[in-house]
């Protein structure tokens, strides 16, 4: 039995990675791709109440958070992520790696070096085979996410705060452009529904 493929969604706040990352669920479904679809922090009930933890308050160590989201991400791929993709079905997830990456490492300051040895310890084995940037300007997002109701502490960060992520989600983007598509966050969302849909169907189900 194929290994089944992880791909993930990423961006600042607002962006649409959940609605797009649910649009993808059912549009591999259409085409009889068993997917599961998941988010970080969180996935599996013990990730989940370190997400509750997590989005609560800020710890006093950034190294503190750090570790926090490695241990939720530890428990989603041994409990989810791991053992869906080995019965060949997909996993689609709202947030992975790279959001680690941006906001521990670019904006709270975490060594890349430990955030490296973090990564290969714990998800080197299920990497994504695709990651998508929704890259969209802070102010639209965060109209979004006020929308949306109660803003979370990520959310409500600085301006200045949201500008860094987003550079650094096209940073990494620039990076790893084999791995990394990174699509205008502003578009309708039936239209970046139907790029996502296009992308995912030339590269792996060989449709053009």
């Amino acid at each position: 039995m194929a290994r089944g493929k992880l791909i993930t969604f990423e961006g600042g706040e607002g962006s649409g990675k959940s609605t797009q990352a649910s649009h993808l669920v059912a549009h591999l479904g259409g085409q009889g791709i068993e997917a599961v679809l998941t988010r970080e922090p969180g996935g599996v009930p013990f990730a989940e109440r370190l997400r509750e933890l997590i989005l609560a308050r800020r710890p006093s160590s950034p190294n503190t958070e750090f570790l926090l989201f490695a241990a939720a991400r530890c428990e989603h791929i041994a409990d989810l992520i791991e053992p869906v993709l080995a019965l060949g079905q997909w996993v689609v997830c709202d947030r992975y790696i790279d959001s680690t990456r941006v906001y521990q490492g670019r904006l709270a300051g975490i060594d890349d070096e430990l955030i490296s040895m973090v990564e290969q310890k714990t998800v080197a084995p299920v990497f994504p085979d695709l990651t998508f940037i929704l890259d969209v300007n802070p102010r639209i997002g965060l109209e979004r996410a006020r929308a949306r109701g109660e803003l979370s502490r990520y959310d409500a960060a600085s301006d200045a705060a949201h500008r860094t992520v987003r550079q650094g989600f096209l940073d990494l983007a620039a990076g790893e452009p084999k791995r990394c598509v990174v699509l205008d966050g502003g578009e309708t969302e039936i239209e970046l529904a139907g790029q996502i849909a296009a992308v995912v169907d030339r590269r792996f189900l060989g449709r053009f």
